[in-house]
């Protein structure tokens, strides 16, 4: 079953961002689905209820995209 998980991120400023976003979540085996609001600065993150919050927020840290 898949869980939902929404963070801001403040650093999003374009589309590049956004896709680096993507990009470092997608290669989360547990990660489903992945999409970036560069208006609102909202990560939703739809992945296997294993994943947690913390571990999204980590790979977001490691691509340089701290999440409050």
């Amino acid at each position: 079953m898949d869980t939902q998980t929404e963070l801001v991120v403040p650093d999003i400023t374009c589309g590049g961002c956004a896709n680096s976003i993507k990009k470092a979540l997608g290669n989360v085996p547990k990660v489903n689905e992945v999409e970036v609001n560069t208006n609102t600065k909202v990560v939703t993150v739809k992945h296997n209820e294993n994943l947690t919050r913390n571990e999204i927020i980590e790979v977001l840290d490691r691509a340089g995209f701290p999440a409050a």
